[in-house]
Formats: C-alpha cells, sequence, structure tokens
C-alpha cells in the first residue's frame, strides 16, 4: 500500500522503521515543525522528520492539519492509509476522509483502557501490572476508534515510562505493521471498542510531577517512575527544585525505623526520606542547575544533615 506515516518523538521510529523495511510504500511523512531546544533554544527537526531526511522521504511539517495546503497535498499523495505513532496534532475529519482504508494509529495501552495523551505514564502510576498497544481506526472522539489488534507487556518493578514506552514502541511497530498487511490483504477488520473498561490518560505536567511524600511509599515510587524522563518528577528543599530520577522503598536493616512524611535521614552511604509508610531510599538526583548525580554524593556536597526536610 502507499502510506503516509504520522508521528513525530523517538518512539515513532521504530514504526517507521518497520515500514520503510516492509513491501508498503512510505510515500510521505507527517510531523510536527522543528521545535527548539537545548542552551542554544536553537531549532532542531522531529526524530521522525531526522529518519525521513534520510531516507530522501517527503516531509510535510504543518503546525496545524487542518491547513488547506496540507489537505491539498494529501489529496494529491492519495495515500491508501495513514499510519500514526505518537503524532500530536487533532486530525480533522476532512483529513480523515482522504485515504481509502483511513488512518490507523498505534496506542500504547490496551484499550479502551488509558484513552489519551499519557497512557504509558498513567499505567505505572496507577499501578496497573500488565499494559500493552493497540492499533485501531482513528475516528473525531479521542482513542474511542475501532480495533484492529492488541499486543500486551508486563510492567516490571523498576520500570521508568521511559523504560516501558521503548518496548511498547519496538513490539508495537510490528504490531502497526501487521495490521497494515491484514489490512492490505482484507483479513483484518476493526471490532468496535467494549463499553466497560474505559480509562482516561491525560498529559501529565509539571505541576502533576511534583512528589507528594505524604502518600505511601509504594506510590511516591510509582509516581516517580511514571514521571521518568518526562515531565520529571521534583521536589523543592532549600527554597530550590531538585529532580528524583529514581527511588526505593526500603524496610532494610539500614533504613531509618520511624522517619516523618517529607523528614530526611542520612546514613553513609545513603539518604532517605520519609512517606506515609517506610521510608524511601534515594538514587539519583539533580539539583537545579547541577548535573545527574548519586543521591549520597549530593548530600556530601551540599552538607545534607538530618533531620532537614523536603517540601
Amino acid at each position: 500500500m502507499r502510506l503516509l506515516f504520522a508521528g513525530t518523538p523517538e518512539v515513532a521510529v521504530p514504526a517507521l522503521d518497520a515500514l520503510l523495511e516492509s513491501d508498503h510504500e512510505v510515500i510521505a511523512v507527517l510531523t510536527r515543525p522543528d521545535a527548539r531546544s537545548g542552551r542554544g533554544r536553537t531549532l532542531h527537526p522531529s526524530p521522525v522528520a531526522v529518519r525521513a531526511a534520510e531516507h530522501g522521504i517527503e516531509t510535510l511539517k504543518y503546525a496545524k492539519p487542518r491547513d488547506p495546503q496540507f489537505l491539498q497535498r494529501l489529496r494529491e499523495l492519495a495515500p491508501d492509509a495513514c499510519p500514526v505513532v505518537a503524532y500530536g496534532g487533532l486530525l480533522p475529519k476532512e483529513a480523515l476522509d482522504i485515504p481509502r482504508f483511513g488512518w490507523i494509529n498505534l496506542h500504547f495501552s490496551v484499550l479502551p483502557a488509558w484513552r489519551g495523551a499519557a497512557p504509558v505514564q498513567h499505567s505505572i502510576w496507577h499501578g496497573d501490572d500488565v499494559t500493552g498497544a493497540s492499533t485501531f481506526l482513528i475516528e473525531e472522539g479521542l482513542d474511542t476508534g475501532p480495533v484492529f489488534g492488541t499486543l500486551t507487556a508486563t510492567i516490571e518493578a523498576h520500570d521508568t515510562a521511559g523504560d516501558l514506552l521503548t518496548r511498547l514502541a519496538d513490539a508495537g511497530a510490528g504490531l502497526l505493521l501487521a495490521t497494515m498487511d491484514g489490512i492490505e490483504a482484507g483479513r483484518l477488520a476493526p471490532l468496535p471498542q467494549p463499553n466497560d473498561g474505559v480509562t482516561m490518560a491525560p498529559k501529565i505536567d509539571v505541576d502533576d510531577a511534583r512528589v507528594d511524600f505524604t502518600q505511601p511509599a509504594m506510590r511516591v515510587d510509582r509516581q516517580i517512575r511514571a514521571c521518568t524522563p518526562a515531565p520529571g518528577a521534583w521536589t523543592t528543599f532549600r527554597e530550590q527544585r531538585l529532580k528524583l530520577l529514581s527511588v526505593v522503598p526500603d524496610e532494610s536493616e539500614q533504613a531509618p525505623k520511624e522517619l516523618a512524611p517529607r523528614a530526611i535521614s542520612v546514613g553513609k552511604r545513603h539518604v532517605w526520606i520519609g512517606t506515609a509508610t517506610q521510608p524511601v531510599r534515594l538514587s539519583q538526583v539533580q539539583a537545579q542547575g547541577k548535573k545527574q548525580m548519586n543521591a549520597a554524593d549530593w548530600a556530601r556536597g551540599i552538607r545534607l544533615e538530618s533531620g532537614e526536610q523536603v517540601q
């Protein structure tokens, strides 16, 4: 089939690679416009745009996919189908109606669970044991379209959102390719999502990522893992932001037996923060304006004392 691929971040690249290596023809790529990043705030193309350029594929970078110029170019390209992975823009009905097989999205949850922008983060934060990926036909509702296929994956005890998303992106690339093959062969038709089991996964912003140490240790751990690497879990210490990259709920003999929520305890090799249950042991931290480092090294560097608190 002639395909227009829509995607933006690094997690979309494995699916694009799978399609480029298949018998299908990727005739163009739709991605978000170049964005500013880095200390110099210079413009950089998306990872999908970079991969498309490496293969000499036409790349469309419209801020809004309802732009008349984009819609006209889409009609001219006349793709059979448009596979989508983390594109990041809402597609108008006029665009949805152009490819004869529609727009097929690879979504990183087993629908109807975790519809929305942050399914992987919410699955970790809420303590799910299993998640997965789904391919579905995009319609005007938010991730409500009928499903072509699914896969499942176990959430490991120490998975961050970044870890899990990387695995799902690799496995999901195969699912998306199998879906395109099935559609072309006429042996695959989407099934409506069930009405039961619908959960929503709205975008997690920086304010949401502020760690609440009045919660039980396991929930603190899940929050930090869900917000790693983005938007990045954090707390405030000595009136400055402190980024927390990982913690371990600690019931070992070394851990303090009683530690109030937010209170800090410093040992020779470890740093703990109290929660509503057992303490959590800090692993990697990043102070404001500093590089990531081991928590014990950070504590020694600032002469951290037991009894201080995070806010």
